[in-house]
């Protein structure tokens, strides 16, 4: 007898038919229940807006007065009565739904200012630090809102007649001139940080320079710098810098000056007082602020290998994040993950130079292949991808395919151009007031005013 059979024939012998035909129903009901279906709910689909991470800027930002941004005085809309404001600051991480949500509007609300013109793309890409003003009647519903990028600009969207309305914000700061002198004790940033000088500010100053000072080798001790820049004020707050005017830095006993010139096209740079421009070829650095973990060298010994393989390029230590700048105009060749060299940047320049940057941690807003960059453009952020053992950048030069130590390539590279003879007169009378005004700042600072006796 199969087993199957025997056990069958001991559960008849000791159970009653009809208490198998209930424990059957049972096993049956259940069964069925188990495997019924859920219900299907149908997924609820809520807009969402990327945030986009960026640099913080850790200039003090001035608080916004509400009333200094109305915009249509026809709207027939109060804007004294600030109870019916309600303020939120973008963070990261947020989406324009939930601040919709957190503030009492529905995602019909979101979907009709979306819809309402071309300008409402602004709010599918948000940035941290945006302020989103929304009005808000007792009576619910959404009269006006303001998108505010920087307490300079943005845009309004006023409700007519169940349609939003848009216009620009555009305000203009006060710009006030500021002159700073430092000296070098350590590097040319803890300087900038002991005269108060912003970080931007100063790091703007060493790309000014970057083409004739290299400022991990050259700067000494006792170096001293003068920078005349803009700061602008928004009712009477600071907000932020401007540019840089002029300024001077003496290395080692050399001068050199730099003051800005727009010429006829609109192009902005910075030249010597007779012309010559500080923009070269290619800049000595792709950072700003580093130090040097490893030199070119072709008979190096490979840190993770053990064994001798050339260094093709230079290393620069730097924190994760710091930017990278493109050393010169050119066009990329490549924007993507390779191998040991992690997130790599390849541009290709002019006259058969070509730099590659490796171990990024994360590319520059919009670089990908084909695009053009300028020199100083950011091209990507120091990373540790690929191999890297630590965050840092590995800078490789080429000319005509061939690989070259980056640090003393720069000495036979053609310049950049300076300005024309023709222009030269116009340059002159742009730049001559701005440097004498510069000129008489440096004077000032080795005026000692004799005070009168007291007696």
């Amino acid at each position: 007898m199969k087993l199957a059979e025997y056990i069958n024939l001991i559960i008849r012998r000791h159970y009653p038919r009809e208490h198998l035909y209930l424990a059957g129903g049972l096993v049956l009901l259940t069964s069925v229940l188990v495997l019924w279906p859920d219900p299907v709910e149908e997924p609820v689909i809520e807009p969402t807006v990327e945030v986009v991470a960026q640099p913080v800027d850790l200039a003090p930002v001035a608080s916004v007065n509400l009333a200094d941004y109305v915009v249509d005085a026809d709207s027939g809309i109060d804007l004294t009565q600030e109870s019916s404001w309600q303020n939120v600051e973008v963070k990261t991480g947020d989406n324009l739904s939930a601040i919709f949500t957190k503030v009492g509007l529905s995602n019909q609300d979101l979907f009709r200012v979306l819809n309402s013109s071309d300008e409402a793309k602004i709010l599918n890409r948000l940035y941290p630090g945006y302020k989103l003003d929304f009005m808000i009647p007792d009576g619910g519903g959404l009269e006006q809102l303001r998108v505010l990028k920087s307490p300079l600009e943005g845009y309004v969207f006023t409700l007519h007649e169940d349609k939003y309305e848009v216009q620009p914000i555009l305000k203009l700061p006060e710009v006030r001139e500021t002159f700073k002198v430092g000296t070098i004790a350590d590097s040319l940033f803890m300087a900038g940080q002991r005269e108060q000088i912003p970080a931007v500010t100063i790091m703007e100053m060493a790309n000014i320079f970057g083409g004739v000072i290299d400022f991990v080798q050259d700067p000494r001790q006792g170096d001293e710098f003068s920078i005349l820049y803009e700061e602008k004020y928004l009712d009477g707050e600071y907000i932020g810098t401007g540019e840089i005017l002029a300024s001077e830095f003496v290395n080692q006993g050399r001068k050199y000056i730099a003051v800005r010139y727009t010429n006829e096209e609109g192009d902005v740079g910075y030249f010597s007082p007779d012309g010559e421009s500080m923009r070269k070829a290619f800049l000595r650095n792709p950072i700003d602020v580093f130090r040097i973990s490893s030199n070119f060298n072709p008979r190096r010994m490979h840190p993770i290998l053990n064994t001798i393989r050339a260094h093709k390029g230079t290393d620069y230590a730097a924190p994760t994040g710091t930017p990278i700048h493109a050393t010169a105009d050119g066009r990329v060749t490549r924007a993507s993950r390779n191998g040991s060299f992690g997130n790599l940047v390849v541009i290709q320049h002019s006259g058969g130079f070509e730099t590659k940057y490796a171990h990024l941690s994360r590319y520059g807003q919009g670089i990908k292949r084909g695009v053009k960059v300028r020199q100083g453009d950011i091209i990507g952020y120091v990373g540790a991808t690929g191999s890297a053992t630590a965050s840092h950048l590995h800078y490789e030069f080429l000319m005509n395919g061939v690989h070259q130590n980056p640090r003393t390539i720069h000495d036979k590279l053609p310049q950049a151009v300076s300005i024309e003879p023709a222009e030269m007169d116009r340059f002159r009378t742009q730049t001559a007031d701005l440097l004498q005004h510069f000129s008489s700042l440096n004077d000032s600072r080795f005026i000692i005013v004799s005070q009168p006796s007291a007696d």
